[in-house]
């Protein structure tokens, strides 16, 4: 039977609290590690290469699971990133493409590109739904499948709730343009968005039904694997960012306790790959 792998992400877990020293990252692997998660996932846009190249002593010693982000900013500036997730053992690089045409026409050949470079050097991608980068728009990211069919996703779609802005209930295009991406995904990524906010705290009532959205379109992606890639482990990523992704008061202090919404949103997480696997097995 498949297992859910959850990950938390190394960036979750700086506190960015002025005048506040970042625990060390070894420290923070330790307490990923004895949280009971699978592995921690590194971000290129919040490290840099040299020091995430020094976590492979950290996946080693602590036994996690490594993920990788990349942000190419060239065709070629991906290899290194690939020869780091090879170097720490990643199944895949996530890749927020920081090359951005105006025209679908002119994203085409980019996409290919990176995927001809992922090929040459024998490790997976998958493109993650995010702003600020070339599937910064849903409507674009749509065309681009299309283009492209073997373009994989990661979704984080809190990128696309906050960028298109959603409004409840979900309408009917909106889910079937969400159920595309979900569709294409091989990867999922933990973080609950409003039509304002990228990131809010989950366990306040007025954020309930976006909570309820993001659980729906969770199982959504799970089941969609499942039935895809039966018997294979799938991959959720709790990516609950500092400040000024965390929402914070008057003071700069965080609304809520984003360690504790990232077990929680671990423990969803597990019961909804546990139905879609129970009714999988029911059939």
């Amino acid at each position: 039977m498949a297992r859910l792998r959850v990950y938390q992400s190394l960036w979750a877990t700086e506190l960015r609290r002025p005048g506040v020293p970042e625990a060390p990252i070894p420290e923070r692997f330790d307490q990923v590690r004895e949280a009971g998660f699978d592995g921690m996932a590194i971000d290129l846009g919040a490290l840099d290469l040299a020091t995430a190249r020094g976590c492979g002593v950290e996946y080693a010693r602590t036994g996690l699971r490594a993920l990788v982000t990349a942000f190419p900013d060239s065709i070629e500036s991906l290899r290194p990133a690939l020869h780091l997730a090879k170097d720490v053992g990643a199944p895949f690089v996530n890749v927020v493409g920081q090359v951005m045409p105006l025209a679908v026409a002119d994203m085409i050949p980019l996409i290919r590109a990176w995927l001809r470079v992922a090929a040459e050097e024998r490790m997976p991608i998958q493109f993650e739904t995010h702003r600020n980068c070339i599937t910064n728009d849903l409507y674009s990211t749509l065309l681009l499948l299309e283009a492209v069919p073997e373009m994989r996703m990661s979704a984080d779609l809190s990128h696309y709730v906050v960028g298109r802005e959603m409004t409840q209930p979900i309408s009917e295009a909106n889910q079937d343009y969400v159920s595309r991406i979900l569709a294409r995904s091989d990867s999922f990524q933990g973080r609950v968005a409003t039509r304002n906010q990228v990131q809010v705290p989950i366990a306040f009532p007025q954020h309930r039904p976006w909570l309820d959205a993001f659980l729906a379109w969770w199982k959504e992606g799970f089941a969609a694997w499942q039935a895809r890639r039966p018997g294979e482990d799938p991959v959720f990523i709790c990516e609950l960012g500092p400040p000024n992704y965390a929402m914070t008061d008057a003071h700069g202090d965080e609304l809520s306790d984003r360690w504790q919404e990232a077990l929680e949103l671990r423990r969803f997480a597990r019961a909804l790959w546990a139905d879609v696997e129970s009714a999988a097995g029911a059939r």
